[in-house]
């Protein structure tokens, strides 16, 4: 009896070790007994009874599942291709959990079929322009559906992206050129106000410097005319009845500029007005 002890410890041993099971922080694990749900796995060390408990782990991190691309009808009756994406995670307490395992065949699948068939629900009612123009309403009314059909399974819906709507391809083609001569129209008009804003540019500056040669014949004729003005008023003021006085002196100014040498007596008016506004002293007779 006595020598049966090891065996039983190292069996007891071997039992111990079968039944660890350790779950990861990105896992949680539902312990089965006998085809029975007995308790709940979190992360970290677990131990179960070997060959009789059975441990389900189960991925609670975000997932994103395809909506594979499908052909809908459209309002319009035109056959749109549609496909769109869904991201989800099982929720960490232990009954959603239960739940996304004992409520839900295959979660991805019914998923990914829920989807479709809500995305076929709403295009339907649609027009191919409104569905192309209102993405994010479809969006919300995927996100909204899923979450509603989804209650009981245990998941959280986190988000729906809507990937593609794409139109027939000759449907395409017209769309393509109603938008490349939509495109070609705004840059004619766009070119058209830039040649119309440069002439305009252009008009404005040939206005500025007309304006400024006009400012600056005023300016010269104000000066000359101020010019005349203070000529006429020196002639006035100086010559007023000294007119004879004033022709001598143009016939003596013509002389000196053909460097004719004129000797005029000293007493005479004629000097002493060249005298008073040149400053020339009268020449003195010297006596024989």
């Amino acid at each position: 009896m006595i020598a049966n002890i090891p065996f039983v410890i190292i069996a007891l041993i071997v039992l111990f070790f079968l039944g660890v099971r350790i779950v990861r922080p990105t896992h949680r694990g539902l312990i089965e007994r006998l085809g029975k749900y007995h308790h709940f796995a979190n992360p970290g060390f677990n131990w179960m009874i070997p060959f009789i408990d059975k441990m389900y782990q189960v991925n609670v991190t975000e997932q994103m599942v395809n909506a594979d691309k499908q052909e809908i009808i459209t309002n319009d009756n035109l056959n749109a291709s549609v496909d769109a994406q869904v991201y989800f995670k099982i929720k960490f307490d232990e009954e959603s959990v239960k739940n996304s395992q004992y409520n839900v065949n295959n979660i991805q699948y019914q998923i990914v079929n829920l989807a479709r068939t809500t995305l076929r629900n709403i295009i339907g009612t649609m027009t191919l322009k409104s569905a192309n123009s209102e993405r994010g309403k479809i969006n919300k009314g995927l996100h909204v559906t899923l979450i509603d059909e989804t209650a009981n399974w245990g998941i959280e819906i986190v988000r729906t992206e809507l990937k593609e709507i794409d139109p027939p391809k000759d449907v395409q083609e017209t769309m393509n050129k109603i938008v490349k001569a939509e495109n070609e129209k705004v840059a004619a008009i766009d070119f058209a106000t830039a040649i119309e804003t440069r002439a305009d540019g252009e008009k404005r500056a040939e206005i500025k410097k007309a304006e400024g040669i006009r400012q600056a014949r005023i300016l010269a004729a104000e000066g000359e005319a101020q010019a005349i003005a203070l000529v006429n008023e020196a002639a006035e003021k100086y010559f007023v009845g000294n007119a004879q006085v004033l022709r001598k002196l143009e016939a003596v100014e013509k002389s000196f500029m053909n460097n004719t040498k004129i000797i005029v007596p000293s007493d005479k008016e004629l000097v002493n007005v060249i005298s008073d506004m040149a400053g020339i002293l009268p020449l003195k007779r010297h006596a024989d």
